[in-house]
């Protein structure tokens, strides 16, 4: 079974910086759309970043070999604060998709 396994979540102060980290195997990062979701309690996920996205304060990046995906977060605010999920869609041009389990970002004043 394909698991993605995020990490590297916790509560920080407003302003710092974070990066979440995303194990998975390098078949899915290779042909699989990669991307960062967020969500809080109530509400519909989100999507953070993706490889087409290229602004903001979110940036995510691949390293195949060391089959890792990583979302580098800064200056966060409390808005930020939600459970944050690895995501592989649509992998090898299909309908197919996997999810991790989440990690909690928690970001106070």
């Amino acid at each position: 079974a394909v698991e993605l396994v995020e990490s590297g979540g916790g509560s920080v102060e407003a302003g710092a910086s974070l990066t979440l980290s995303c194990t998975a195997p390098d078949y899915i990062l290779r042909y699989c759309e990669m991307g960062w979701y967020r969500q809080t309690p109530g509400k519909e996920r989100e999507l953070v970043s993706a490889s087409h996205i290229r602004e903001g304060r979110f940036t995510m990046s691949l390293h195949y070999e060391e089959k890792l995906m990583f979302l580098q977060m800064t200056t966060l605010t409390p808005a930020d604060t939600a459970r944050y999920y690895c995501a592989a869609e649509r992998c090898w041009r299909t309908a197919t998709s996997y999810w991790g389990q989440g990690t909690q970002v928690t970001v106070s004043l």
